[in-house]
């Protein structure tokens, strides 16, 4: 043991500046404190003070040591409630210097804290007092810049909420309740301790003795005061001496002195024969008189017992002093139990607001931890969602928000993390604590479908993947899918909520097994598709989701020989559709649409000769709207001018629409995958009744020529299901066609028909039709868009924006020349067009389906969209467009020059917000160089104030290397002339300042370069402004040969003799101290300009003329300039 003392003793005595340097030697010493500290922790910790002097030093490691020392002392010594004062403000103290070093400067450090703390949560050794205060440290470490550190934080939390010792249930609305009840409850119980107290019989001759010196204290202020100068204290001629008195006993109780005083001097003179007014020695100091009586009155036994005892007025002190004495006595049991009961409930009011306070900390730190949710970092990611499980099962409301959130993770591509989110549902929702297997099942059921409540169709999507996922691992217990066919056929009395929600989780599950709803398909037709009327529109939709799921939505591959699964157009289930389909059509029912839409889709997927069906179910529908149009002609009306409700109208319009979409899809995919498959089996079938060859090289030729055949083959079906869209779907001899004038009719008279519903179904439907033929696309391209512009209904804006989205997928050469006008909508006024706009051209974008141009910029626009889930949209689109090579970077210039232009840009403030995320991403050390280049250079040709300080502002913005500091000093001129400005000045000083924070000796020197520089430039620029005034004023030569560039912006455009648009200008030398004037030319010199600029160049190249060269400076700079001066 003494060597270990010795040893450790001589660690502390190292210098900390020579560890700084020694990184080896202090690695070893750390990892051998750490060691020492978790087998030996009493030895270390009484020479513990001369290890102190290392958390003041440079190395990390030897900080961690200590700090490692520390806590394991906190853990194995100094823990426990039964410890000494001294070990006590021990443990506080390392307590204290664990949480100042959780704001450590180095990153490793605040990392190794918040382990520490971790460990000590975990063992139960952090103090009651301490949680708050740790607590509030983990919720800040959460905004850290580093990924260990915010990861450790988490892990923090978690251990929090594992550990505490408030409650199994940590909501704050529940905790708030009983903790204003109990509040409520001990502010009563002290005011009737107090009222207790205060009308308790108390000791008159100890209140006497307390209030004593204050009392004289006054009482000589008031003698040495002439009469006059009092206010005194008026009695009634009606009022007796003792009542007087009282009032005296009054003023002596509430310490009133003053007037107390003050009302005995005139009841002395008032009272001169009653007692004890009368009893007064002349021959003593009138102080004491005063005294005297005041402690009469107080004291005796008239004032000390008149409200308990009034006859008692004329005994003896005693009597009284026995009588206060005696009363408390009896009741002191009463007493010391309600002090207990006090005390008792001012603990439970304590540990109230611990709860309440460590609840309203973990609801913080859920809406911090959320955001870190779709970070890069597997692990960080993975810790979120253990932390979310563990919020959830602690009762915590705001953690079903983050359950919620993590579904679409189930998309991940890292494993890892798809994974967890599977293990997170896997935890809160298959194993239910509860006895029996239908018990487990009913509560499995249950909490699964309060999660489609209200829930959005992606979320339902990823629901459907997980339970997918469970089914097809045998996770999910039989008892689970017999309760659901109970339910969905009432043998278990449920709610029609209860019965629908059964039927969707049982489609969820047949993806995962097709044989859960095949099995039973008559079951779920009778169920959903019932001959009753009304129909439960919901229930049938949810039915035909739950049967789509049978059969397998994908085009069949090539090497399948199997025909795809499909049922007679004879089944019953195409009856039941059709025939609700068409007798749904006359109802105004809003649920039909929907409904209508997955029968359709139904009909094509399962059915065989689907068009056949659905155009019976057209022509069905067709044929009631020409009914109805026929009763409401009537022979007194016009029988030109019929009306036709505009529902039946929207409902035909949108039942074509939908079967126009289903075909196209059917030819695709159904079709086209049948043709493939018929074709592989007959080569098959010909190559097994071909004799084999002999010779082996005539078989691979043949192979290889039957790989050519099958590829033309290929592109032969692909040609015919083309030409069938193009010449006959829409023709005049199919049922489609018939419906292409009135949609025509519709969407061309938006004043006749002016229904928003119908005009947005005809919309869509147009969109629909357009899908079909590249033909019929073209000729109508210039109504879609015109409805996308001259609209007034959000809604119809919206879903053009949807369906011109699909079409520049589909027919990419045609949509292309109309694609600013997708831009434009994403500044559209209506938030719900500008985020439809921002999802459909975050994908058309990302997919490589438009060229990414400057429009781009109005994407960049959406990151400071008041609208916080528009904002995110925009910035997860830009964090994906920085993960395609060089895109963003290839971008900026055209975005800064856009959102800085005076005429279509942003206001200032907004501007940082954007670029300051933007140039986030620029992390190579070339594309910072190359930037600095371009922004350098784009100095020159800006035109207004603000863009040089937003140029600057970027530049500001950018991760400097010493070669970037470089390229600037190399173009300095292009920016030196702008440094007169003080903001675009001070944005280059933090410039300064962020490279010399990582800055390595040998680079300071060009720091100091860089910086002499720009302060010298910012100093010569307010002078040249004064030797200009005074050299215009004095003499005029060559008045051709210099101009003022800092009026003339063109100057700045002709910088080099290339002819060469894009050639980089030399540096300009400038002569007598004038650096914004320059030798006028005659010819027009080159000049760099980004694309944005080039529709301006004749503007910008325009030059003045000597005698439009204004002469006078403006009145700031002449301000300034007298400043200077003086």
């Amino acid at each position: 043991m003494a060597v270990f003392s010795s040893l450790h003793r001589e660690i502390g005595q190292k210098c900390p500046q020579e560890l700084s340097r020694d990184t080896s030697g202090a690695k070893g010493f750390a990892a051998f404190l750490t060691e020492l500290a978790e087998r030996v922790p009493a030895i270390l910790m009484s020479s513990m003070c001369i290890l102190l002097d290392h958390l003041d030093g440079e190395n990390y490691m030897m900080r961690n040591a200590v700090l490692a020392a520390m806590a394991e002392m906190v853990l194995q010594v100094l823990n426990g409630d039964q410890l000494e004062e001294a070990a006590r403000d021990t443990r506080d103290q390392f307590l204290d210097t664990l949480q100042a070093h959780g704001h450590d400067v180095n990153s490793f450090v605040r990392s190794r804290v918040l382990q520490l703390f971790t460990r000590i949560v975990q063992q139960k050794a952090l103090p009651l007092t301490r949680f708050q205060a740790v607590v509030a440290l983990a919720v800040g470490r959460l905004a850290d810049k580093s990924v260990l550190v915010c990861k450790n934080a988490i892990q923090l939390l978690a251990s929090f909420l594992a550990n505490n010792p408030f409650s199994c249930k940590l909501s704050d609305t529940d905790l708030a309740g009983p903790l204003q009840k109990e509040t409520q409850k001990l502010q009563e119980m002290r005011t009737k301790r107090q009222t207790a107290a205060a009308s308790a019989v108390l000791d008159p001759e100890e209140e006497w003795e307390a209030m004593l010196p204050e009392l004289k204290s006054t009482l000589q202020q008031l003698l040495k005061l002439p009469q006059e100068e009092e206010i005194p204290e008026k009695i009634a001629t009606t009022e007796t001496a003792e009542a007087v008195k009282g009032r005296i006993h009054q003023l002596l109780a509430k310490a009133s002195y003053k007037q107390a005083i003050i009302l005995t001097r005139e009841a002395i003179g008032h009272f001169q024969e009653s007692e004890p007014f009368s009893h007064m020695d002349p021959e003593e100091p009138e102080e004491t008189r005063f005294l005297n009586l005041l402690g009469t009155i107080f004291k005796g036994p008239a004032a000390s017992t008149q409200e308990k005892n009034p006859q008692g007025s004329a005994e003896n002190m005693g009597p009284g002093q026995t009588d206060g004495k005696e009363k408390p006595n009896v009741s002191e049991p009463e007493r010391s139990r309600g002090k207990d009961e006090l005390v008792k409930q001012e603990m439970l009011v304590q540990y109230l607001q611990d709860a309440y306070g460590f609840s309203l900390k973990i609801t913080e730190a859920i809406g911090i931890i959320s955001k870190m949710m779709y970070e890069h970092t597997t692990t960080v990611v993975q810790e979120v969602i253990e932390f979310f499980v563990m919020a959830f099962q602690f009762g915590v409301p705001q953690a079903l928000f983050g359950v919620r959130r993590m579904l679409p993770l189930v998309w991940s591509k890292e494993p890892g993390v798809r994974e967890a989110v599977l293990n997170a549902y896997r935890q809160l929702y298959l194993n239910p604590k509860e006895d029996s297997a239908r018990a487990k099942a009913q509560a499995f059921i249950q909490n699964f479908s309060l999660l489609l409540v209200d829930a959005s169709l992606g979320t339902i999507q990823c629901l459907e993947e997980i339970l997918c996922e469970f089914v097809q691992k045998d996770e999910l217990k039989p008892a689970v899918t017999q309760l659901l066919w109970e339910r969905a056929t009432k043998k278990v009395p449920c709610s029609a909520v209860e019965r629908c929600s059964s039927v969707m989780l049982l489609g969820m599950m047949a993806r995962g097994k097709p044989e859960i709803v095949g099995s039973n398909l008559d079951t779920l037709v009778s169920i959903g598709l019932d001959e009753k009327f009304p129909q439960d529109y919901r229930l049938a939709q949810q039915v035909c989701r739950a049967i789509g799921n049978i059969s397998e939505r994908r085009k069949p591959s090539r090497d399948k020989r199997q025909p795809p699964f499909r049922l007679p157009k004879e089944h019953r289930l195409f009856e039941r559709l059709q025939e609700m389909v068409t007798r749904g059509f006359v109802h105004p029912d809003p649920l039909w649409i929907p409904f209508k839409e997955v029968a359709v889709t139904l009909i094509y997927q399962l059915a065989e000769g689907p068009e056949g069906i659905c155009a019976q179910i057209l022509q069905g529908c067709a044929k009631q709207a020409l009914e109805k149009l026929e009763e409401k002609s009537t022979p007194q009306e016009d029988p030109k001018t019929p009306v036709l409700p505009a529902f039946l109208l929207m409902n035909l319009l949108s039942l074509a629409g939908d079967v126009a979409l289903q075909q196209l899809i059917h030819l695709e995919q159904a079709v086209s995958g049948e043709l493939c498959r018929r074709r592989v089996l007959r080569e098959e079938q010909e190559h097994k009744t071909k004799e084999p060859k002999e010779n082996v090289s005539t078989e691979t030729t043949m192979e290889e020529e039957m790989g050519l055949v099958g590829a033309t083959a290929d592109d032969t079906e692909a040609e015919l299901i083309r030409s069938i869209c193009e010449m006959e779907l829409l023709d005049g001899k199919q049922t489609l066609a018939a419906f292409v004038p009135l949609l025509l009719k519709v969407c061309n008279s938006p004043g006749l028909y002016c229904n928003p519903e119908l005009c947005a179904a005809a919309s869509l439907a147009l969109g629909k039709f357009c899908m079909i033929s590249a033909t019929f696309c073209d000729s109508q391209l210039r109504l879609l868009f015109t409805m996308l512009e001259k609209s007034s209904l959000p809604i119809l804006r919206s879903n053009i924006m949807i369906a011109t989205g699909d079409l520049a997928i589909r027919f990419p050469n045609l949509v292309d020349p109309w694609t600013p006008h997708l831009y434009a909508r994403l500044r559209d006024p209506a938030q719900q067009v500008r985020k439809t706009a921002g999802l459909v051209m975050t994908h058309l974008i990302l997919k490589d389906m438009v060229k990414v141009k400057g429009q781009v910029s109005e994407m960049a626009v959406l990151l400071i969209d008041p609208v916080p889930q528009i904002a995110a949209l925009a910035k997860n689109f830009f964090n994906e467009l920085s993960h395609k090579g060089n895109a963003i970077y290839n971008l900026l210039p055209d975005i800064i020059s856009r959102l800085s232009d005076p005429e279509g840009g942003v206001e200032e403030e907004p501007f940082h917000t954007i670029m300051k995320q933007l140039l986030s991403y620029i992390t190579k050390d070339k594309q910072t160089e190359s930037l600095v280049e371009k922004l350098c250079q784009r100095f020159r040709t800006a035109r207004t104030e603000r863009q040089y300080r937003d140029l600057a502002y970027c530049m500001s913005q950018l991760p400097f290397t010493e070669r970037g500091l470089r390229k600037m000093l190399d173009n300095f001129d292009c920016f030196g002339d702008k440094l007169s400005d003080e903001s675009i000045f001070n944005t280059f000083l933090s410039v300064v300042s962020k490279l010399r924070r990582g800055a390595k000796p040998e680079g300071k020197a060009i720091i100091d370069e860089f910086e002499q520089k720009l302060r010298a430039c910012h100093t010569r620029g307010l002078d040249a402004i004064e030797e200009l005034q005074i050299d215009q004023r004095s003499s005029q030569k060559t008045p051709s040969a210099k101009k003022q560039s800092a009026v003339s912006r063109p100057q700045h455009l002709a910088s080099a003799a290339s002819d060469n648009d894009f050639v980089t200008p030399e540096p300009r030398r400038t002569t007598r101290r004038h650096p914004n004037t320059q030798q006028r030319t005659t010819k027009k010199k080159p000049r760099i300009v980004f694309s944005s600029d080039e529709s301006s160049e004749e503007e910008l190249s325009a030059e003045m003329t000597e005698d439009e060269t204004p002469k006078k400076t403006t009145p700031i700079r002449r301000a300034s300039t007298r400043r200077h001066r003086s």
